[in-house]
């Protein structure tokens, strides 16, 4: 039985149906809303490649209900560019030249910004994200999180 849902992502209430209200945020940002940037990497909260914003603080989607999204608002990497904070992580990843596959970035880039949300800069930002990279771009990030 399908559940039709209404999720505000990225500043924008959006209507979705699903068939099953338990389906992870995850799919539904991708596969029902087209928004392919927050990544599948573990399937079980640990990589972080899922992470988007979930009125302000990080949740991992691929566990995250999307029926229990519903009246909260959600971020992901394709809002960010319109996010005062997204702009300023977005910037520093870039002049540092973080990304090398790019694959767990977008993850580590909402987990960023939610960082500075809460109030924190600079290496106590590093401290909050426990994202996963496999290509070990780790120190880029370092440094690029040092700047904000």
């Amino acid at each position: 039985m399908s559940s039709t849902l209404v999720l505000n992502v990225n500043g924008v209430n959006r209507s979705v149906t699903v068939s099953d209200p338990g389906m992870p945020l995850l799919w539904v940002l991708r596969d029902v809303l087209g928004l392919t940037g927050t990544k599948y990497g573990c399937g079980i909260e640990i990589c972080g490649a899922c992470t988007v914003l979930v009125d302000g603080q990080p949740e991992r989607s691929c566990d995250f209900d999307a029926s229990s999204a519903v009246g909260k608002k959600i971020l992901t990497v394709e809002g960010l560019s319109a996010d005062p904070e997204g702009q300023k992580a977005q910037a520093a990843w870039l002049a540092q030249q973080v990304p090398q596959c790019g694959y767990c970035q977008p993850g580590m880039l909402v987990a960023c910004v939610g960082a500075m949300k809460a109030g924190h800069h600079g290496s106590e930002i590093g401290s909050e994200i426990q994202n996963l990279c496999a290509c070990g771009t780790y120190q880029r990030v370092r440094t690029a999180i040092k700047t904000l």
